[in-house]
């Protein structure tokens, strides 16, 4: 009764309640993005290939890899999901969605974080089911999977992608509120070269992410120099991660004022 009298059951209620989870779950499924990709990848990297080295890879695999990538990927969609009740029970959500400054920051954050929902579920998870079925079959004494190291590298070419578009996604959900937009309608050409500029940028990236460049899935090769550089430390892709928001805020001054 208390909730109901300060109004939580009402239409703008229900939405913060949706905001709220979606904050908590995002909060869930970058922390493990980061986790992995700061963490873990190059720490499993130093166990290297010789002695029991391997043999400890595998069980971490197996046994943590595992557990985190379960909430891992249901919390990316729990995010998802709930990012779309947001839009759903909040009042004239797109009202001016492509025409206002706070109507292409959120849209450029919402198309970020679906394109790493999407890798997560259609590159990364599909592909380290490959990888943990082979620790699994060698911890037990199988031999190992062929398959599994290009299985791994295209998993991690993808996640580190989304470690490099998370930063640039969480400044645009954040800046849609809290950053220095006037909400005023921008002229039709702005907007449209505005979203020229970023559908190549954003296009160019994935499609490297995706191993469909010439250089493929080589380490060091092309622009999957982002992904890689030492393999026990994630300097570059942090590097990349904020240069890709350097180039976003840059454009945001440009194309984001009447």
């Amino acid at each position: 009764m208390l909730l109901a009298a300060q109004g939580f059951f009402t239409r703008s209620g229900l939405a913060f309640g949706w905001r709220w989870l979606h904050i908590v779950f995002g909060v869930a499924w970058i922390g493990l993005l980061w986790y992995f990709n700061l963490v873990q990848v190059p720490s499993f990297a130093e166990f290297g290939t010789e002695g029991d080295g391997p043999k400890a890879r595998n069980v971490a695999i197996n046994v943590l890899a595992r557990r985190a990538l379960w909430y891992f990927r249901w919390a990316a969609v729990a995010t998802v999901v709930t990012g779309l009740l947001i839009t759903g029970t909040t009042q004239d959500y797109y009202d001016n969605f492509g025409k206002n400054s706070r109507g292409l920051s959120i849209s450029t954050g919402m198309l970020l974080g679906i394109i790493m929902f999407l890798n997560v579920w259609g590159v990364i998870w599909r592909k380290q089911k490959v990888v943990l079925a082979n620790a699994a079959n060698v911890i037990g004494g199988g031999q190992a999977d062929p398959a599994a190291a290009a299985a791994g590298r295209a998993a991690g070419m993808a996640s580190r992608q989304n470690t490099i578009f998370s930063v640039a996604m969480i400044w645009f959900m954040t800046y849609t509120t809290h950053g220095p937009l006037s909400g005023n309608d921008l002229s039709s050409s702005k907007v449209a070269i505005y979203w020229i500029i970023t559908l190549i940028i954003i296009a160019v990236l994935e499609v490297n992410a995706l191993g469909l460049l010439p250089w493929k899935f080589e380490a060091n090769k092309g622009l999957n120099v982002l992904y890689d550089g030492k393999p026990t430390s994630p300097r570059n892709p942090i590097i990349a991660a904020f240069g890709l928001w350097l180039v976003f805020l840059i454009m945001t001054e440009i194309f984001f004022r009447v």
